[in-house]
């Protein structure tokens, strides 16, 4: 293995899944300004992430519908304007 290729700030690190608040604790690299007090009573840096295993459709096997800025909406008025075009021949 090359000499001084590996990060020296490799230390414990709480996750947290801002989409459904859980926490956990590994180790890690990764540069945060926030700490947390974890169970065992010690602190330790904080990193908040968008989505992890707890909450992602493929492992938790619910599909979540995000809808960003109307598009279901649109796809919808565009659909029904379609079907009853066609109903109405």
């Amino acid at each position: 293995m090359k000499p001084n290729i590996h990060p020296q700030n490799y230390r414990p690190v709480v996750f947290q899944d801002l989409t459904d608040g859980s926490r956990f604790i590994t180790r890690s690299c990764v540069e945060t300004k926030e700490t947390i007090k974890w169970t065992d009573g010690n602190e330790y840096p904080l990193f908040k992430v968008e989505i992890s295993n707890s909450s992602h459709p493929y492992y938790t096997g619910k599909q979540v519908l995000v809808d960003t800025a109307g598009r279901v909406e649109r796809f919808n008025k565009r659909f029904t304007k379609n079907t009853t075009k066609s109903d109405a021949k």
